[in-house]
């Protein structure tokens, strides 16, 4: 069953996940805690639903037996917070949505070096140049059309021809979610601003429907009341995984080579009060190992990053829908993409 979406963010709530502690440890292994530094305690904020992450939180707790307390919200939401706590945040671990929000933490000076050797089990291109945070599974950009009305022929295959008025009052997009800004910044950055600017100023001159999330455009589009949705991809598939790929009204294109086509990731990054956090540490390698990957791929249906595990059935190869000319970590500049699109009325 899929977990309930919601439409809102009625303020950011706190989740302590009392599971298995470091109680009744032993004195050897109080003793070796100690020397490491490690209090079998982990305070993340994390930028996903809590629904999706809170059962891979406690695998981690079942398995390591260190407690977590998670604090969720919106990636943007959580990366305007972490901004404003400044190094007095008692968040250790920031998981996040999409490469922007980790980014923009990265140049604030905000996180810490994740070691070399933990970096190097994520393939460049999807994690940071700089070792400032490391990405955890890969989500690709993509037109839901309703395939009722549109055949996959008459879906343009790249978003500069949504802005045609032919598809006025007929697109539709959540500006708020972290995916859609972080798909405005690639534009940004693989087009220029002048053209981001005109393509911003052309989408909201056409007449676009405005949702509060992918989950809900996907919704629109499935139950015909929406011709085409800017969604990630694996909402159509956990969707379809529910009900049948043949009881699915909606129908994906993916658009390898646009801006509108991006593959982003998730990912994560240690706080810079955290940097000798060893808890901090155990979970990023929990993020990226092989039952951490196939958590993701089983439950999510993203592509999982590090090499070796299997993606989702159904899937594009994802060494087809790369950008070469996109670095992931050139996402940071997300006040200007959200700048741009308050200047038009979308946020």
């Amino acid at each position: 069953m899929r977990a309930p979406r919601f439409l809102t963010t009625a303020g950011i709530t706190i989740l302590a996940l009392g599971l298995t502690s470091c109680a009744g440890a032993s004195p050897a292994e109080d003793a070796a805690a100690e020397s490491t530094g490690s209090d079998g305690e982990l305070t993340l904020y994390a930028g996903r639903d809590e629904a999706l992450i809170a059962p891979l939180i406690e695998k981690f707790t079942d398995d390591t037996g260190i407690e977590v307390i998670a604090r969720y919200g919106s990636s943007s939401e959580l990366n305007a917070l972490l901004l404003e706590e400044g190094d007095n945040t008692p968040a250790q671990v920031f998981l996040s949505q999409d490469a922007g929000a980790l980014g923009s933490l990265s140049n604030a000076g905000l996180v810490a070096k994740i070691p070399e050797q933990l970096a190097e089990l994520i393939p460049a291109g999807f994690t940071s140049e700089d070792d400032s945070w490391i990405g955890i599974t890969g989500r690709a950009r993509v037109i839901a059309y309703d395939g009722e009305k549109l055949s996959e022929e008459e879906v343009p295959d790249a978003v500069d021809d949504l802005i045609a008025p032919e598809w006025n009052g007929r697109v539709g997009f959540a500006p708020g979610n972290a995916s859609m800004q972080s798909f405005v910044t690639a534009y940004r950055v693989l087009e220029g601003e002048e053209a981001a600017d005109a393509w911003v100023q052309g989408i909201s001159e056409n007449s676009p429907v405005l949702t509060e999330s992918n989950g809900a455009t996907l919704d629109l589009v499935n139950s015909g009341q929406l011709d085409i949705g800017l969604i990630n991809h694996y909402y159509w598939f956990e969707d379809a995984a529910e009900v049948g790929a043949d009881g699915m009204r909606a129908q994906l294109k993916f658009l390898p080579g646009d801006a509108g086509g991006m593959v982003n990731v998730t990912g994560a990054a240690i706080l810079s009060s955290a940097a000798e956090d060893p808890d901090a540490l155990e979970f990023l390698e929990y993020l990226v190992s092989e039952a951490g990957q196939r958590y993701f791929v089983e439950n999510t249906f993203e592509y999982p990053l590090l090499p070796g595990v299997d993606a989702p059935e159904g899937l594009p190869k994802l060494e087809s829908l790369v950008n070469a000319d996109l670095d992931l970590s050139n996402l940071a500049s997300l006040e200007q993409t959200q700048e741009l699109l308050a200047k038009y009325g979308l946020l």
